[in-house]
C-alpha cells in the first residue's frame, strides 16, 4: 500500500498544488520534484549515483530545450518587429474574402506555421488577435485558435515534443507511427467551422456549405506532413503547413471546395500589406533550408556519466537555426539596432520559466525511473504506476494520458517528459510494442493542446478577456474527447490487427 501511496504522491501533489492551490506550474513542478527527490532518498533509499545521474540529466535536457526555445521565441520577436508576422497574416486571409475560409487558413495552416517554427503557446498568442480582427468575437476568437494548437502540436517546435520529451527513450519508430495516428486530426477543421457559424442565425447552412473546404484543408494538412516526414521530425508541421497552404490556396483561387456563397462578419479587416511578399516568405524558407541542412550535416556526441549512464548531445539544435535566420533578417530590416538586442533579451527572460519547469519535471522523471535502482530491492515508482494501466485497454488509455499531461503542463513537450517513461512501463509489462503506445501519448499530448490551462491564460490575454477559462473549456473539451477517442480506437485497432499476424 505504501508503495503505491508514496508512487503516486508526487503526481497528486502536483496537480493538488496547480489545481486546488492554483500555485503556478514552475512552484509546482519545483515541490513536486523536491518530494520525488526526498522519497528516493528516505523511502526507497535509491543509490546515491542514480540520484545524482538523475539529476545530472535532467538539467541536460532541460538546457537542450532552452536553446530551442529561446531562439525560437527571439525569432518570433523578430518576426513580430519586422511586421514579416502582421503581413503574413494579410496575405493568408486575403487569398478569399470569405471569413469561414479565412478563419480556417489562419487557425489551422499559419497557427501550424508558428507551431512548427516556435510552438510553446506562440500559435494562439499570435492568431487569436488576428482572428478578432476579421470580426470573431474574443471568447470564439481564444477557442478556434486553441483548437487549432493542437494537430501540429505532434512535432512542434522543430520536432521538440518527441526529439527532446522522449529523449534517452526508445523512440526510433515513435515519429512515424504519431504521424500515421495522426491523420485523426484532419476532422479538427470541421470543428473549427461549427464553432465560427454555430451563433449565426443560419448556421446550419452556413455550415454545410463550407464543410467540403474544411475536410480538404484538414486532409492536405495531415498527408502533406506525413509526406514530409522523411526529412525528419523537424519537418512534418512545418511542410505540412507550406505544403498545405500552397495547394488550399491554389484550389480556393480555382473555387474549387469553397462555399459557392461567400459570407462575411463584422467590420474590421486587416490591413493593407506593408511588406513584398519575398520578406515574408524568405525568413520561413531560410529556416526550412537550414533546418534540412543541419539535420543531414551535423552529427551527435555521447557523453558517459556516472554508474554507466549515458546522454547523447546533439550538435543539431533547431533553436541554433532560429537564431541564425532571425539575426541578418533583423539587422537589415530593422531601423532601430537596439531592438535586436532588446528582443534577445526578451527571449532569454522569457526562456527561464520554461527552463524551471522542464528540468523540475526531467528530474522528477529520471528520479522515477532510477529509483529501482536502490538498496532494498523495491520495485521503481514508475513500475509500481504502469502496473496499473498494463492491459489490453492500455492503446486507448494512452492519448488520454497524454491530453492530460498537455491539459496540466500546457505542453506537449513536458507531457512526454511526464508519461513517456510511464507509458514504457506498461506497454513492455503486457508485450506491446513501446513505440505504438509512445505514439499514442504524443498525438494525445497534442489533442491536449487544445485544453492546455497555460495557453488558455496566453489567449486570453491577448485579446482581453478575463476568467474566461471554464467557458472556453466548455467550448473545447468535446472536440478534444472526440479526438482522443478516436485516436484511442485507432490504436486499439492497429494493435489488434498486429497481434493477428
Amino acid at each position: 500500500m505504501w508503495l503505491f501511496v508514496f508512487s503516486v504522491g508526487p503526481l497528486v501533489i502536483f496537480l493538488g498544488l496547480l489545481l486546488w492551490w492554483k500555485m503556478t506550474l514552475t512552484w509546482s513542478a519545483m515541490i513536486a520534484m523536491l518530494v520525488t527527490l526526498f522519497l528516493n532518498i528516505f523511502y526507497w533509499q535509491t543509490w546515491w549515483p542514480q540520484v545524482g545521474n538523475s539529476l545530472v540529466k535532467g538539467v541536460l535536457v532541460a538546457a537542450d530545450i532552452f536553446v530551442i526555445v529561446a531562439g525560437a521565441i527571439f525569432f518570433l520577436e523578430i518576426m513580430k518587429r519586422t511586421k514579416v508576422l502582421e503581413n503574413i497574416g494579410f496575405y493568408l486571409g486575403s487569398i478569399s474574402r470569405d471569413y469561414r475560409v479565412q478563419v480556417i487558413i489562419l487557425a489551422w495552416f499559419f497557427e501550424a506555421l508558428i507551431e512548427g517554427t516556435a510552438g510553446f503557446g506562440a500559435p494562439v498568442a499570435v492568431v487569436a488577435p488576428v482572428l478578432v480582427g476579421l470580426g470573431l468575437t474574443p471568447l470564439t476568437a481564444v477557442v478556434v485558435g486553441l483548437l487549432g494548437n493542437s494537430v501540429p502540436g505532434v512535432f512542434g517546435a522543430a520536432g521538440t515534443p518527441i526529439r527532446v520529451g522522449l529523449a534517452g527513450l526508445e523512440a526510433g519508430q515513435v515519429p512515424l507511427y504519431a504521424a500515421l495516428f495522426n491523420v485523426v486530426g484532419f476532422i479538427v477543421p470541421v470543428f473549427m467551422l461549427w464553432i465560427i457559424v454555430r451563433r449565426q442565425k443560419n448556421k446550419w447552412q452556413q455550415f454545410w456549405e463550407a464543410v467540403p473546404f474544411a475536410v480538404w484543408s484538414g486532409v492536405v494538412f495531415v498527408a502533406a506532413s506525413l509526406a514530409s516526414l522523411p526529412l525528419g521530425q523537424e519537418f512534418p508541421s512545418i511542410m505540412g503547413a507550406i505544403i498545405g497552404l500552397a495547394v488550399v490556396s491554389a484550389t480556393t483561387k480555382w473555387g474549387i471546395f469553397v462555399p459557392r456563397k461567400e459570407r462575411r462578419i463584422g467590420t474590421r479587416r486587416l490591413k493593407s500589406a506593408n511588406l513584398p511578399p519575398y520578406k515574408v516568405v524568405l525568413p520561413y524558407g531560410a529556416l526550412v533550408v537550414l533546418l534540412v541542412a543541419g539535420k543531414y550535416l551535423l552529427g551527435s556526441v555521447t557523453w558517459s556519466l556516472w554508474a554507466g549512464v549515458t546522454y547523447q548531445l546533439n550538435f543539431f539544435n533547431p533553436g541554433l537555426a532560429f537564431v541564425v535566420v532571425a539575426w541578418p533578417a533583423a539587422w537589415w530590416w530593422m531601423k532601430k539596432k537596439g531592438e535586436i538586442i532588446s528582443s534577445a533579451g526578451l527571449a532569454l527572460k522569457r526562456t527561464v520559466t520554461p527552463f524551471i519547469v522542464i528540468a523540475a519535471m526531467a528530474v522528477m522523471v529520471q528520479l522515477y525511473i532510477n529509483s529501482g535502482f536502490n538498496s532494498l530491492g523495491l520495485p521503481s515508482a514508475l513500475e509500481v504506476l504502469s502496473g496499473y494501466f498494463a492491459n489490453v485497454w492500455l492503446p486507448f488509455m494512452a492519448p488520454f494520458v497524454g491530453a492530460f499531461g498537455s491539459f496540466l503542463t500546457g505542453s506537449v513537450t513536458l507531457s512526454n517528459i511526464m508519461f513517456g517513461s510511464f507509458l514504457i512501463g506498461a506497454s513492455e509489462s503486457i508485450g506491446v510494442e513501446a513505440g505504438i503506445i509512445l505514439a499514442l501519448g504524443v498525438v494525445g499530448a497534442a489533442a491536449g493542446n487544445m485544453i492546455a490551462l497555460a495557453d488558455m491564460l496566453a489567449g486570453e490575454a491577448v485579446v482581453g478577456l478575463k476568467n474566461a477559462e471554464r467557458k472556453i473549456l466548455v467550448r473545447v473539451m468535446a472536440t478534444c474527447v472526440v479526438y482522443v477517442a478516436l485516436v484511442g480506437m485507432l490504436g486499439m485497432g492497429v494493435i489488434y490487427v498486429m497481434q493477428l499476424f
